[in-house]
This record gives structure tokens, C-alpha cells and sequence, in this order.
């Protein structure tokens, strides 16, 4: 799907984990998930349909729901004037991204290459 289709939809989730040898073992036994590791801190998964990683920061049970974005400054423009609150920004090898609470309490990231 060309990346103008994929512009603010839901791409990627995080999953905080404490041991990532077991949750990889984890989906990889009961999913057939397979992963790539971008150090000791952070794995990849692809599971056929959406991708994903795991990470050994922040809230355990709490998935981090990311959708991309082609352009990240209006993507943020968008969220707060619609009520969202911007929590949190950085860059990562492939791209940049921001977090953000929605009116509910959610927190949820968007993504972008660009």
C-alpha cells in the first residue's frame, strides 16, 4: 500500500515487556511471530499483518497504539486542536515521532519517515 494509503492509520503497536527472551519465546510459540532485534532493548515483530515491538520501558500491560503519519507536523497540528495533549517527542533510526494523551486519557504515538 502506497504511503499516501497509510496516513493516519493505526501501524504499529509497542508492548512493554520485563524478560524479552520469554515474550519473544512467548508469541513466537503460540503466534509464529517473527522478530528482528535492534539491540539488547528493542525487538521487532512482524505477524504477518501488522508489525510491532517490544521494549523494556514504561507501563507493563499498557500497549503503545502508533499510527503513521506522512507529515508529522500536521498530524500534531491536528491532535491538539482537536483536545490532544502532547506528551512527548524524539527521533529514532528511520523516522521521528511524537506521543500524545487524547481527551480520554489515552496515550497513543504517531510516527512518520519524513
Amino acid at each position: 500500500m502506497p504511503q499516501a494509503d497509510q496516513d493516519r492509520r493505526i501501524d504499529y503497536v509497542e508492548f512493554t515487556v520485563t524478560d524479552m527472551d520469554a515474550a519473544k519465546a512467548f508469541y513466537a510459540s503460540a503466534f509464529g511471530w517473527k522478530f528482528t532485534d535492534y539491540g539488547p532493548d528493542y525487538t521487532a515483530f512482524e505477524d504477518g499483518r501488522l508489525s510491532g515491538g517490544f521494549h523494556g520501558r514504561g507501563v507493563v500491560g499498557v500497549p503503545l497504539v502508533i499510527i503513521y503519519a506522512v507529515d508529522l507536523a500536521a498530524a500534531e497540528r491536528s491532535v491538539t486542536e482537536a483536545g490532544g495533549t502532547v506528551v512527548e517527542r524524539h527521533e529514532f533510526p528511520g523516522g521521528r515521532r511524537f506521543h500524545f494523551r487524547d481527551p480520554g486519557g489515552n496515550v497513543l504515538g504517531v510516527w512518520s519517515d519524513r
